[in-house]
């Protein structure tokens, strides 16, 4: 599995094929419904992370850097000052508009 939207998509088809196999015993389907709620749980939030990102996208999109101080997490990096230690920080998953 990739870590893209569309990979989710396939793996969730592959585990409705795999539930919709009628040769399976009453424990393999329960075992496959046991792991077919994981998927969806793991899913849901793999799907609120992707919502959540677009609208950070769109809320850049439409006020620009307005609002980047109040959203460290789509923000550019700042430089530290030369009195700061350098501390390695995660990198923004969305660049401000107009960087």
């Amino acid at each position: 599995m990739k870590n893209r939207l569309i990979d989710l998509n396939n793996h969730l088809f592959s585990q409705l094929e795999r539930l919709s196999d009628e040769g399976m015993t009453a424990e393999q389907i329960e075992q496959e419904v046991k792991r077919a709620d994981a998927i969806v749980g793991v899913s849901e939030q793999i799907i609120r992370n992707a919502d959540l990102s677009l609208k950070a996208v769109a809320l850049v999109a439409t006020h620009g850097d307005r609002f980047a101080s109040a959203l460290p997490m789509i923000s550019p990096p700042t430089a530290p000052s030369r009195d700061e230690p350098q501390v390695r920080t995660q990198r923004p998953l969305i660049k401000a508009a107009g960087t």
